[in-house]
């Protein structure tokens, strides 16, 4: 019912937010459609809240559902997706805000589009097309680099002016294709193989400029995604802005956010580069100088030793150790002969005291017959016999005219 209101009578606003309140109540749960703005998910709660936003008006609302609901949606639902929602409206009189809480999520229209992307992903990343271990790293310095995108369009100028800005010598082997529509698919397969088969491309990028999920469909085919993960030459895909990702981007090697991301990332900056360049000779000089400066230094060190800074120091010492050990040798050679002398000077007077020509030289002579017997007794002697006598200085020969034996007195012979 209508409220009764005058100017003398006015409702306070409690009584008015309880009637639109009443009013909401009673409209029941409703089928209502709209786009995903924004999904929350708390931890610790078993609510998720949601925006909904009106495709066409400025208009959103927010939405709560069960966490059961919202994590039985298969494909999971994603900001963006078109749903029809069946909630029941509520008003929350105490904050003046409407709030819808879901009790059936569908999606529709381009949310079934998304939703059938969604499990063509699952299945391709469960065949481990999109792993990262298949990654292949860009060359640093592509001799050719090949480009698919339409004729005449934005992305291919994006990407043939920034890459050439950024290093002229850059070529390129452009392979045009329908970038749109119902054959761009097959046509982008048949220009990427052909630059596949091509030797002297090293890189392959895919450019197309921005567009809605509808244009960008070709761009998540299957056969699309099957062929680039084939290829044996490194692929970027640059499709769309930031935002967008169709399946391309998962399979290709290196993504791109737009088509002049794209020449940045497949040629360097040559400006850049020379910088690099300058600075490294500027590191390996310094490096090269520190080096040197540490080697002379050690250097000075090891020549300003006294060893090394007069080697004639050494040698000077060592000769005057030589002539030391030379004199001593000499000495001790010296005092050896000398010693050795007087062993010889006694030993010679000691042969010479037991010579028996020392025993002559004191006047006592040798007796011998004519056989050359020394005669040591009268015994053997007889009258006439020829003997000699050996002296200190010679021998005589004589003959004996007689002998006589001595007679011994106490051991001794008497004179």
């Amino acid at each position: 019912m209508a409220l009764e209101t005058s100017l003398e009578s006015p409702a306070p606003v409690r009584q008015v937010a309880n009637a639109i309140a009443g009013w909401v109540d009673r409209l029941g749960a409703v089928w209502v459609e709209g786009q995903v703005a924004q999904v929350s998910r708390r931890p610790g709660m078993n609510t998720v809240f949601l925006t909904l936003r009106d495709a066409v008006a400025d208009i959103s609302v927010p939405v709560t559902c069960s966490r059961t609901l919202f994590d039985g949606l298969n494909p999971p639902l994603v900001e963006g997706a078109s749903v029809v929602v069946h909630a029941k409206p509520s008003y929350y009189a105490n904050r003046g805000t409407l709030s819808l809480y879901a009790r059936d999520i569908r999606m529709v229209g381009l949310g079934e589009l998304l939703a059938r992307l969604e499990r063509r992903r699952q299945l391709l990343a469960a065949e481990g097309l999109f792993a990262a271990e298949l990654k292949r790293a860009l060359p640093f310095l592509p001799g050719t680099v090949g480009l698919v995108t339409a004729p005449n369009s934005a992305a291919e100028r994006d990407v043939l002016e920034n890459a050439r800005r950024r290093w002229p010598a850059v070529r390129f082997e452009v392979a045009y294709a329908a970038m749109q529509g119902p054959r761009s698919a097959a046509e982008v397969i048949e220009a990427v193989e052909r630059l596949d088969r091509n030797a002297d491309v090293e890189v392959i990028v895919v450019a197309r400029g921005g567009g809605s999920v509808e244009d960008l469909l070709p761009f998540s085919d299957e056969a699309l995604v099957r062929a680039v993960a084939k290829v044996r030459t490194p692929v970027v895909s640059a499709i769309g802005h930031e935002p967008d990702q169709p399946l391309l981007d998962l399979v290709a090697d290196v993504r791109a956010s737009t088509p002049t991301d794209a020449a940045k990332l497949v040629v360097p900056d040559v400006a850049e580069e020379a910088r690099n360049v300058v600075h490294a000779r500027q590191r390996i000089r310094a490096a090269l100088t520190g080096w040197l400066a540490r080697e002379q230094a050690g250097l000075d060190a090891l020549r300003s030793r006294p060893a090394l800074a007069d080697p004639r120091t050494l040698l000077d010492a060592r000769l005057e150790e030589v002539h030391r050990l030379r004199d001593r040798a000499r000495r001790t050679l010296g005092h050896a002969l000398d010693r050795a002398a007087d062993d010889v000077g006694h030993q010679r007077a000691r042969a010479r005291a037991l010579s028996p020509l020392a025993t002559l030289q004191r006047g006592y002579a040798v007796l011998q017959d004519a056989d050359g017997h020394v005669i040591t007794s009268v015994a053997g002697v007889a009258a006439k016999q020829k003997i000699s006598v050996r002296v200190a200085d010679g021998r005589i020969h004589a003959t004996t005219t007689r002998t006589e034996q001595l007679e011994e007195t106490d051991g001794r012979e008497e004179d």
